[in-house]
């Protein structure tokens, strides 16, 4: 394996992570964790788009 495959599985396994916590934290459901998991990063940048005080401000 190279280190560019290493670093882009690493991102995926963070963005996953990142995003099951957030679900996790805002809906108390592990379906949606596991759903939300699944989309990782994708839901992030949602999630950060949507909420007040995020990235949109």
């Amino acid at each position: 394996m190279n280190r560019s495959t290493d670093a882009a599985r690493a991102g995926i396994g963070l963005g996953s992570a990142i995003a099951a916590t957030i679900s996790w934290s805002v809906h108390k459901s592990i379906l949606w964790a596991i759903l939300q998991g699944l989309l990782g990063w994708f839901y992030v940048i949602y999630y950060a788009f949507t909420r007040p005080g995020g990235l949109a401000g």
